[in-house]
């Protein structure tokens, strides 16, 4: 996807000085700055800070971040504590854990001096498969928007929630994959992006890559979606997943739950859109799902560009006051139309991802 008109993936690796790339997302989108990750541990980094975020990238995080344990040590004991520390950066991500598995099952058995390369191609190809299955996920997403678009001839209105964009992924994104798709193809598409307190990835990231592709886009305050529905200006709902059960129930970003029940009242198409990596075939009940809480100050403190064109966080609560900061919640598989993934659209239940995933 584009950033001022010139293409990128969000993580690669630079061969001529053996390192990782990145986005760095924190500076998003009043700084365009690009990261090296030289060490396991700027990796570790990398994804408790947020510098990369997204389920899918997580993971492609993590699997450069194997590689980059074993450019340091190839010892097995520092290579298992660092992908223990890499699982860890990040609780609730289901790919991130997926792809270090992946990662340490690929390089079981394989001798010290294949390591770093049989790893770094695996890497790749992890990042390589996300990408495809992104695309492949537009493009059965697509069908949906174009079903509205043909029964009403008018521009398709979608409303998203935090970012599951192409930033969120290696490229694509999953949530937007048919919006991009849908514009490419000339529907004319406009996204309604929830401003997704407290980090705010809507406002920061997704409409940030909107602009950047040309697409229609109109940023509104997270309490906002509820009556755009009930004013009939929201044709579907599209949004991205962390971990998805088996049991179609979606583990998403905190504010999802409150827009699909939304949703549900105004009898608006709820859609979630996920390659299959982040499906976690394991958990049965929602309730054991672990839900990240992350630092208060990421609500009491807020960060933008000021006067002088720097950046600066600033605090907005009282100093007295205490914060609780809940990254995700659960979406009961009952609100969920449909789920889209790289090998089709399924009902949210068991029945519906087996018929997809044998």
């Amino acid at each position: 996807m584009k950033i001022e008109n010139k293409d990128y993936r969000t993580i690669w690796f630079d061969e001529a000085n053996q390192l990782v790339k990145i986005i760095d997302q924190t500076k998003l989108p009043h700084q365009f700055i690009i990261k090296d990750l030289k060490t396991v541990k700027d990796a570790v980094n990398a994804i408790k800070i947020m510098e990369v975020r997204g389920a899918p990238l997580i993971g492609g995080t993590a699997a450069y971040g194997i590689v980059l344990a074993i450019k340091e040590n190839k010892d097995p004991n520092f290579i298992q504590k660092s992908s223990e520390e890499l699982i860890q950066s990040r609780p609730t991500a289901i790919n991130l854990k997926w792809a270090v598995d992946r990662m340490l099952n690929k390089l079981s058995g394989i001798n010290s001096n294949e390591v770093l390369n049989i790893a770094l191609k695996e890497a790749k190809d992890i990042c390589d498969e996300d990408e495809k299955f992104c695309e492949n996920i537009g493009l059965n997403g697509l069908k949906i928007i174009e079903g509205i678009y043909n029964k009403t001839k008018k521009t398709v209105n979608i409303l998203t929630h935090c970012n599951a964009g192409w930033l969120a992924t290696i490229n694509w994104g999953t949530a937007t994959s048919p919006i991009y798709h849908a514009h490419k193809k000339g529907i004319p598409v406009h996204v309604w992006v929830d401003e997704t307190r407290p980090r705010n990835q809507g406002a920061n990231l997704t409409s940030y890559e909107l602009n950047e592709e040309g697409i229609a886009n109109t940023i509104i305050a997270d309490n906002t979606g509820g009556i755009l529905m009930q004013r009939g200006d929201v044709d579907m709902c599209i949004v991205g997943t962390d971990r998805t059960l088996s049991t179609g129930d979606v583990c998403n970003k905190i504010g999802t739950y409150l827009k699909a029940l939304a949703a549900h009242d105004n009898n608006v198409p709820f859609y979630v859109a996920l390659p299959s990596s982040t499906i976690d075939w394991d958990i049965k009940n929602f309730k054991d799902i672990p839900i990240e809480e992350r630092n208060s100050e990421e609500l009491s403190h807020i960060e933008g560009i000021d006067q002088d064109n720097k950046l600066k966080k600033i605090l907005i609560y009282p100093k007295k006051s205490k914060a609780m900061n809940l990254a995700f919640d659960v979406t009961p598989a009952k609100y969920v139309t449909g789920l889209i993934t790289e090998k089709g659209i399924s009902d949210a239940s068991t029945e519906g991802l087996k018929k997809l995933f044998k």
